[in-house]
């Protein structure tokens, strides 16, 4: 392949994951995953993060090839994640000189993971900086964005900020690397919320944190270990994580529902008409035991308003809904409009399930919940008017 130059000595390093079902044995991957690596071929030569170990055949040769028989001195771990460090035991049994750079957090888990000898491993404090020639590189601890021992890479020279899995997202880069030779929306936009969603969201409030440390640098370049090279505009996707970190959310709705038998998305579908004939034009249904919660959740992001229906299941709601509601917990969505709605045959449970979960969430409910027994008609789902009304 040919070489793909960032900036000044700055090489992009990097390759497509086609055949991974799942991210972190969890997320589904339709589109794939990138995984990328950084090297600066500069007085001293750094590798700014590794690649998932086994995903690029010849990324040593290519490294070799690319410093021309001088050795590798640095390796920077921004973060200790196999898709990012895996090749750290590799990397030092290739180049058994090679310097490791990293803070203290990543110092103990490289010690757990490779048994490094301290001597080999260079601890870096918040705004330290390394002098390479040319370049010299700042780091930015930016912690629980989204491990502990989280940081990133900013080279003062070229204005490049390599940010590691900050501003990533799923899906290859096919052909184009860079965001000004793909069209990023809305395919790559939808991965890179559904991404940030499901893995980063539950710590917005540290990614917050992590802007405020950046805010101030001038950022030509942003460099991610997934997804593509920023160079034409680094500041949509920095402005994405502001937004998104914020908890800023698009007018619309979402309704996820369980039902067995039909009744319950029946009951979702009559919400929806009526939401449509209300003028609210971005409506997303889901079924949860159809589409895999990343995609729900992405959109629960992306939109205002959240309804939740669930059958009863076993006194309580269904199992799917339960899956649903858990991750909802864990990544923490804010400042949504919310409504409940459930179906029962005798002693029902679900819509009782679901008010225990939405109590801890602190959403704003705009109407009262509805929990209809048997098959539903319009006489008996009156009350969706209400919320129809009054969801955005």
């Amino acid at each position: 392949m040919k070489d793909i130059v960032v900036s000044n000595k700055v090489y992009y390093l990097g390759t497509n994951d086609r055949k991974k079902q799942l991210f972190e044995n969890n997320w589904p991957l339709p589109n794939g995953v990138a995984y990328n690596s950084y090297l600066i071929a500069d007085e001293k030569s750094v590798l700014i993060d590794t690649l998932e170990f086994g995903s690029k055949s010849d990324y040593l040769e290519e490294i070799d090839r690319i410093l021309e028989g001088r050795k590798l001195d640095y390796l920077v771990i921004n973060h200790m994640e196999p898709d990012h460090a895996s090749m750290t035991g590799m990397m030092l049994r290739y180049y058994p000189e090679l310097k490791i750079v990293g803070n203290i957090k990543t110092f103990k888990m490289l010690e757990a993971y490779f048994g490094l000898d301290k001597m080999q491993f260079i601890e870096v404090s918040d705004s330290e900086i390394l002098d390479i020639g040319y370049h010299k590189l700042k780091f930015v601890l930016t912690p629980w964005v989204h491990w502990p021992e989280t940081m990133m890479t900013y080279d003062i020279t070229d204005h490049i900020l390599f940010s590691c899995d900050a501003f990533g997202g799923f899906g290859t880069l096919d052909g184009g690397i860079f965001d000004d030779e793909i069209n990023f929306e809305p395919y790559l936009l939808d991965e890179m919320r559904r991404y940030y969603s499901n893995i980063v969201g539950k710590y917005s409030h540290m990614v917050q944190k992590a802007l405020a440390k950046l805010n101030g640098l001038s950022v030509r370049f942003v460099c991610p270990s997934h997804g593509p090279v920023w160079r034409k505009d680094p500041g949509k996707v920095i402005g994405l994580y502001d937004n998104w970190s914020k908890h800023i959310s698009e007018d619309g709705v979402v309704i996820a529902y369980a039902s067995m038998y039909g009744n319950t998305e029946k009951m979702a579908d009559f919400a929806a008409r009526l939401m449509a004939e209300n003028g609210i034009r971005n409506i997303k249904i889901y079924d949860v035991s159809k589409t895999h919660i990343s995609y729900i959740i992405s959109d629960i992001w992306r939109y205002k308003s959240l309804v939740l229906g669930s059958c009863a299941y076993n006194t309580g709601m269904h199992p799917m809904m339960v899956h649903l509601c858990h991750e909802l917990e864990v990544v923490n969505p804010k400042d949504k409009n919310y409504a409940l709605f459930g179906s029962y045959s005798w002693s029902g449970g679900g819509l009782k399930s679901l008010l225990s979960f939405a109590e801890k969430m602190n959403w704003n409910l705009v109407s009262d919940p509805i929990d209809l027994i048997g098959s539903p008609n319009v006489a008996k789902m009156e009350g969706f008017q209400n919320i129809a009304n009054k969801i955005l």
